[in-house]
């Protein structure tokens, strides 16, 4: 190297240090480590903001009760009586275990999943996820009386089959509704393949088709943005051309209603309730034979949640904390979106976009980036991270 090439990487590394008029000419780009920790994190913030609202099917009493939107983490029913609508099912905590800044089942379940990975040992750090290693874990966490979240029909349902032995080849039940888990997988594998397996086996209390294709779905979204820095419609896109019709039509239905409400010539743009409009009308109404129908595009079925979700990713797709948020105002199970919203965006804008008060208002943040760091993908990235902080500064006293 010439004698001035090195002055100029001394140069280069000082720059790095010291924030400046250079680094208005363009955002930094996500490392991979932001990205991974951003995944994971960004499904945890969606969630844990959806947890006021979790099961309020009515909009315009979300934005009155949060006074035109929301600004911070609430409790369950906060500002709503304590209570949500679960349309069919009537006004109840369905969290009464949990407070301001604290997860729905959706954020406890990727938790578990996260504790799960970093419990075990060195020589099966990564390894694929094996339901005979997860299982009596899983069991140990829902039967605690700290699970302070909702049990869904589907977790009940698996537990009973676990209790009375039934193969785990077979369990769960044939429940259409999506239910992200893997976030924290990301830290663990570097396969889109390993990836696919883990979102699956993550969902074990289901067996319908369009569930785990909706894990799937998001999971390789997600994947090719931290791996290969595609933009989320672009991955979209991508993944949707890839899987059967039906993930093509869903994922389709959601950029169109996207491209629909971003259009000023279009009414849609105009509305005040303009995302709940565009959600509750990508999927049928469902007469389930109790108070009223659901509206499916507000609900956790896979034909709502993916179109949904797409929809809410595009349209805030610069914009994390405004997506996340937007998510929450829109109510129904929102928790069902958030995960896969959070996820996608996070992968896309990497943890550090996260704003502060969110981070610290986040019950789990300390404890589960604690845990995060030690996953085999982040364990490495974390020594490559002070080794170059290292260098920096050497260069700096060089200089």
């Amino acid at each position: 190297m010439a004698p001035w090439g090195a002055s100029i990487l001394v140069a280069l590394a000082f720059v790095a240090l010291v924030p400046g008029p250079l680094g208005v000419w363009a955002a930094p780009t996500p490392s991979l480590q932001d990205r991974i920790e951003g995944a994971f994190f960004g499904a945890l913030v969606a969630d844990a903001l959806t947890l006021g609202s979790h099961y309020e099917y009515d909009a315009t009493v979300i934005k009155k009760a949060y006074g035109g939107t929301i600004s911070r983490y609430m409790a369950p029913g906060e500002s709503m009586g304590g209570t949500t609508h679960g349309i069919g099912w009537g006004r109840m905590n369905y969290h009464p275990g949990q407070g301001a800044g604290d997860q729905t089942d959706y954020g406890e379940y990727n938790l578990l999943i996260l504790e799960h990975l970093a419990r075990r040992p060195a020589a099966a750090a990564s390894k694929r996820i094996e339901l005979a290693g997860l299982i009596p874990y899983w069991r140990e966490r829902l039967e605690a009386s700290s699970w302070g979240a909702w049990r869904c029909t589907q977790t009940k349902r698996t537990m009973v089959q676990v209790q009375a032995g039934q193969p785990f080849s077979s369990l769960g039940g044939m429940s259409n509704a999506m239910s992200l888990r893997h976030a924290a997988a990301y830290a663990v594998f570097d396969s889109e393949a390993d990836i696919v397996h883990a979102a699956r086996t993550t969902m074990f209390t289901h067996r319908e088709e369009e569930a785990l294709g909706g894990g799937e779905f998001f999971g390789r979204v997600a994947f090719r943005i931290i791996h290969k820095g595609l933009k989320p419609r672009a991955a979209i896109e991508q993944v949707a051309s890839e899987m059967s019709s039906w993930f093509k039509d869903k994922a389709k239905q959601g950029i169109d209603k996207f491209q629909e409400a971003s259009d000023p010539s279009k009414p849609l743009s105009g509305e005040e309730f303009k995302d709940d409009l565009a959600i509750t009308s990508m999927a049928k109404l469902w007469d389930i034979g109790k108070s009223e129908p659901i509206k499916v595009g507000k609900a956790s079925p896979t034909e709502g949640t993916l179109p949904s979700s797409v929809y809410i990713i595009l349209t805030y797709e610069e914009d994390l904390a405004a997506a996340l948020k937007a998510n929450a105002m829109v109510g129904g199970d929102n928790a069902a979106r958030a995960v896969a919203i959070g996820l996608v965006l996070g992968a896309y804008h990497g943890a550090s976009a996260i704003p502060a008060e969110l981070k610290s208002g986040l019950n789990a943040w300390r404890r589960a980036e604690r845990l995060l760091r030690k996953l085999p993908l982040l364990s490495k990235a974390s020594k490559g991270s002070k080794e170059l902080l290292g260098a920096r500064i050497r260069a700096r006293r060089e200089l």
